[in-house]
């Protein structure tokens, strides 16, 4: 009888321990298990959009770098086809090209602004006027020699003709080599040669005759404005833990020449070399590259471009990165989300699996100690459970009998006392199978309360971090609060799209499709709809539109874009009301239709009036700076021509003039 006691304790004992430690194991293993698994999911994620981020802020910085030779090429371009130029070169007016072209340099913040004859010698530098006479023959000067035609690029300029330009130019170009962890191994300490953007423009006489090249370039090296450009429209100045996140590098070859990247007393990190694996992927193999990469103190998710030189070899790396320790901290901060969500459960867990132990467990000593007296002889016993599982209620219910049975048939119990043991342990079997029964009733239960509570739980912070706010608008129902959040990023996010998309527009200039068009007709009709706007409410619209104007060979939706692109900015200059007159003619010379777009609104400083074609520069507060720039390249690609003539606190006037008949399709 010693034994069975015992053995009754220790079955007491492991069902209240198989329960904590069963219930504990059920959630823990399943949270850990999807812990991992979430945050290599969340992680993986998290890196793979922020290197689609850092590649599209590559193709915006790109673009930002083509933009810069462009508008390098326009003024050249424009400074060529001046008839003052022109004559000074056929009148071999050295001294007054060398004026006017010092006065352009400095203007427009160049670097060089050489003039040559068709033979490569240098008639004048804008930058040197006592150097002059020897032979500039590098790769550009050629192709324009050869090919009559505009050349813009980038090349490497060596240290011997900076010096001819300017001495200045010489020093800035020499920058000290820091060898970094993981640069590939180079003997030289220096750098001499500098890596500069250029345009060469072919000039003519009146008679179309060839008879100069115009050369317009600016020094990279030490050079801040285009990547602080990149920084300024691409990652906006975005701080975190006061470290700028996002940067851009420019390179000459494999060592830095221009960037925002900071060394840790605070100076630009100039003259550091980027790594080995890097300079074989892009220099070398020519070849972009994309990952996370240790730059100078901090570890970043960069992209790197080959830079090309007229001959399609690559002379440097255009880089943007993104900081990644936000990203880190996103990601430990969704691990701790994790733990604790574990953790907590674990606890929950526990207590819960405590309390029903102790609910099993209780009726079950007290079980055993009527089981004890009832061993000891004392069988008159009478008792009843209540509030316990239904298993041990009915087990009581049996014992009471069978006390009260023993009580009468104490002899025949006596008699049958093998028998009766052997019943005994059948009621044992039976007892144990009923707790194990209980036992995965309640276990599976619990699991599938829990297991629902920890998918939810974590599916929460899974949500939170997805990105991608278009399917977060379609996943919530109409009439949600979340749905006027998720559509202001929406909305937002499309601004952004459409700001991107005019500035494709504005750098890929699509070749018009040019057909006879009557330019008073669209005039008309877009006076027809804007005129009932709420902005065009207390402006009053003149039109004076010659009569039998010439239709005009143009593509009528790029005239109609600008046409637009006037008016609307003619009402926002007049936002108390005014008048806006709207002219059309043709010229005296027949060749040409003149349009004048005349408000009487604010009017143009003087000191924007010389910026308000170039891109992105803006004074409204929502602008993109790309619709007069946009609007530039439109006539400019009709073969016409724009003027602008304001007066503050008086009024705006746009000229447009445009050829009737194509000049590049006679």
């Amino acid at each position: 009888m010693k034994n069975i006691e015992k053995l009754e304790r220790k079955f007491v004992r492991s069902i209240q321990s198989y329960l904590v430690v069963y219930f504990t194991i059920a959630v823990l293993l399943p949270t850990i298990v999807l812990s991992v698994l979430g945050t290599y999911i969340i992680y993986t994620q998290v890196i793979n959009r922020a290197e689609v981020k850092t590649l599209s802020d590559l193709n915006s910085a790109k673009e930002i770098y083509k933009n810069t030779i462009s508008h390098l090429e326009t003024v050249a371009r424009l400074t060529s086809a001046r008839s003052f130029i022109i004559n000074s070169i056929v009148e071999k007016n050295v001294d007054t090209l060398q004026y006017d072209l010092q006065r352009t340099l400095y203007n427009e913040k160049l670097d060089i602004f050489t003039l040559v004859d068709t033979k490569g010698v240098v008639i004048c530098r804008a930058r040197n006027a006592f150097n002059r006479g020897d032979t500039l023959m590098n790769e550009c000067v050629k192709q324009v020699i050869s090919t009559k035609q505009i050349f813009s690029g980038t090349e490497v300029v060596s240290a011997e003709e900076l010096g001819k330009e300017s001495y200045e130019l010489k020093e800035r170009a020499q920058i000290q080599i820091v060898k970094t962890p993981k640069s590939r191994p180079i003997e030289e300490n220096i750098e001499t040669n500098g890596l500069m953007i250029k345009s060469a423009v072919p000039i003519f006489d009146k008679k179309g005759n060839f008879i100069a090249v115009l050369i317009a370039g600016k020094l990279l090296n030490r050079n801040y404005d285009i990547v602080t450009r990149i920084k300024d429209v691409v990652h906006e100045g975005e701080v975190y833990k006061g470290k700028e996140i996002g940067t851009s590098t420019i390179f000459l070859k494999d060592v830095r020449i221009s960037t925002n990247v900071k060394n840790k007393d605070g100076t630009y990190a100039i003259g550091t070399l980027v790594s080995e694996e890097v300079y074989n992927k892009v220099v070398l193999q020519g070849e972009r590259w994309i990952g996370e990469a240790f730059v100078v103190n901090d570890w970043y998710i960069g992209a790197y471009d080959p830079i090309k030189d007229f001959e399609g070899n690559v002379i440097g790396m255009l880089y943007v990165g993104l900081l990644k320790e936000p990203f880190d901290h996103l990601m430990w901060s969704t691990i701790l989300i994790f733990i604790g969500i574990g953790l907590g459960a674990t606890l929950i867990i526990y207590v819960v699996a405590i309390f029903l132990a102790k609910r099993i467990t209780t009726p079950l000593r007290k079980l055993e100690e009527v089981a004890k007296k009832i061993t000891e002889g004392d069988i008159k016993q009478e008792f009843t459970i209540k509030n316990a599982p239904r298993e041990v209620e009915n087990l009581a219910n049996s014992l009471d009998h069978m006390a009260k049975e023993l009580e009468k048939e104490k002899q025949e119990l006596e008699a049958w006392a093998d028998k009766l043991e052997l019943k005994v342990q059948e009621r044992t079997a039976e007892l144990k199978k009923i707790h194990g029964q209980l036992f995965r009733s309640e276990k599976l239960a619990s699991i599938g309360k829990l297991a629902a509570g920890v998918a939810h739980e974590i599916n929460n912070p899974l949500t939170g971090v997805l990105t991608n706010a278009s399917l977060l608008l379609e996943d919530l129902p109409e009439g949600d609060p979340k749905r006027e959040d998720v559509k202001v990023i929406v909305n937002e996010t499309i601004r952004c799209r459409e700001i991107v998309k005019r500035l494709l527009d504005f750098a890929r200039q699509t070749k018009p499709q040019k057909k006879l068009i009557n330019v008073n007709s669209l005039i008309e009709n877009i006076i027809l709809l804007v005129r009932n706007q709420t902005s065009f409410r207390n402006i009053v619209i003149e039109k004076e539109l010659a009569e039998n104007l010439p239709e005009i060979m143009a593509d009528g939706d790029q005239i109609q874009q600008v046409i637009i692109n006037f008016i609307l900015n003619a009402a926002d200059a007049m936002p108390k009301g005014g008048s806006l007159k709207i002219c059309s003619k043709l010229m005296e010379n027949g060749e040409f239709i003149e349009l004048k777009f005349i408000d009487t609104g604010v009017g143009i400083s003087e000191e924007n009036r010389n910026r308000i074609f170039d891109p992105f520069f803006t004074t409204k507060e929502n602008g993109t700076g790309l619709g007069l720039s946009i609007s530039y390249g439109i006539i400019e690609q009709h073969g016409g021509t724009i003027y602008v003539d304001s007066e503050v606190g008086k009024g705006t006037t746009f000229t447009v003039q445009l050829p009737i008949k194509s000049p590049f399709e006679e």
